[in-house]
């Protein structure tokens, strides 16, 4: 099927200022995350972007860019910006791709819009892993997701959910995983292009503020999130100096074996 892929890059990451402009090998980030995404199905690859030099450099390497505000309160107000800028149609596929994916697998992506093409009743998709380590699970930073009967989301949190009420307690946390399910969200996310428009004039939802997870406003709203396991399960992302280093070895080595 038909799709876009956007992908949000901003320059005032907080914990890493400027990492879409960071060397991996011999390519700034954005370029290894745009390359990836030019593997996929896509019919097109934009990058969205409030920062001149990001802009500059995507151009540098025969990229597609859409300068953006900068005022943008998550990366799903900024791809509906693009979105309108394009004047894509409201039927529409967009998948958003986070800027510091840079070993994001194409298949992923196809996945994600391929959910949109086969459940026309769901307007957003994502995906998940089984999380299979019990540290994840009690990680904030590791977003938990619960699925219905349809295999669409039911809830995401930060928290361990669900919570199993025999196997644990508060005050001594298990030290091996219980019997699940559980699963950890993937952060990529397909939008059917009239979704994007409503999405952006609805206020934050009382869980989003909250958990600060922006798929919960769309949950709030009443939106049907379709959820598949990830066909491949993408390799770390870029969040920390920890993070790129771990990135860089992965890179070299594949560069090695070539």
């Amino acid at each position: 099927m038909k799709f876009t892929v956007v992908i949000p890059a901003r320059y005032a990451s907080t914990r890493l200022p400027g990492k879409p402009l960071l060397l991996i090998g011999d390519k700034p980030m954005i370029q290894h995350v745009y390359q990836q995404a030019l593997q996929s199905q896509a019919a097109r690859v934009v990058v969205a972007t409030d920062h001149q030099g990001i802009a500059e450099v995507v151009q540098s390497f025969g990229g597609e860019v859409c300068l953006t505000a900068a005022n943008h309160p998550s990366g799903t107000d900024r791809v509906e910006e693009v979105a309108r800028k394009l004047a894509l149609a409201d039927d529409e596929v967009v998948v958003n791709i986070q800027g510091d994916e840079p070993l994001i697998p194409p298949s992923v992506i196809n996945q994600v819009a391929g959910l949109l093409g086969s459940q026309l009743e769901c307007e957003m998709a994502t995906l998940i892993e089984s999380i299979t380590e019990v540290d994840d699970l009690f990680n904030q930073n590791v977003v938990k997701v619960v699925l219905n009967a349809q295999g669409e989301a039911s809830y995401f949190s930060r928290a361990p959910i669900p919570w199993s009420r025999e196997q644990f307690n508060l005050a001594q946390l298990p030290t091996q995983l219980p019997s699940g399910p559980f699963y950890r969200h993937i952060g990529i996310y397909g939008y059917r292009v009239g979704l994007l428009h409503r999405y952006v004039n609805w206020p934050v939802a009382p869980t989003e503020q909250l958990e600060c997870l922006e798929q919960l406003r769309a949950l709030w709203q009443g939106v049907k999130i379709a959820v598949a396991q990830a066909v491949e399960v993408p390799p770390i992302g870029v969040d920390t100096e920890q993070d790129l280093a771990k990135v860089r070895l992965l890179v070299e080595g594949n560069a090695d074996n070539d």
